[in-house]
């Protein structure tokens, strides 16, 4: 078995889409980045990614690269799935914690596994999903940012005889 431990961050902008766990969440601010800026996805991406011993998104990813502009982090993850089973590697589980002051995520989680689980090949209880808030503290507390904190594990797929 392997682990790894993924994070991200982004900035908070008015008018643009917020996607998390691959599910639009009805808000007045999206999250800004090169793709759609979903923050849980990158860091699921970065924790399978470290377990697997390979670099992190953004190596893998460029945000130089005009291809990744404003792709849905679904494709992204859905390309470093296969890119682990290629290596002989599969998600085991993998759980996410995002730290948001708004909106309420919880009501979301459901659909988020709906996305996140066939791409990852999981059943839906090796797959959890967490929301906290920064207690009003730093930039996630203002309502400028949403981050989140993720753990993969990974096993080798069994050699056929």
């Amino acid at each position: 078995m392997r682990i790894g431990l993924g994070y991200d961050l982004h900035r908070l902008k008015a008018g643009r889409p917020l996607f998390l766990g691959g599910v639009r969440v009805p808000s007045p601010k999206g999250l800004l980045g090169h793709s759609d800026g979903d923050a849980v996805i990158h860091a699921v991406i970065d924790a399978l990614l470290g377990a697997a011993g390979e670099g992190d998104i953004g190596r893998l990813f460029p945000d130089t690269d005009p291809a990744y502009q404003n792709i849905r982090s679904t494709e992204l993850l859905r390309t470093v799935v296969r890119t682990l089973r290629r290596k002989g590697l599969r998600p085991d589980h993998v759980d996410a914690v995002v730290v948001a002051e708004e909106p309420k995520l919880g009501p979301h989680f459901e659909a988020m596994k709906d996305v996140l689980a066939p791409i990852l090949g999981l059943s839906r209880d090796r797959l959890g999903l967490k929301a906290k808030t920064n207690e009003g503290l730093g930039d996630i507390g203002r309502g400028r940012a949403i981050a989140c904190f993720a753990v993969a594990t990974l096993r080798k797929i069994p050699k056929r005889r």
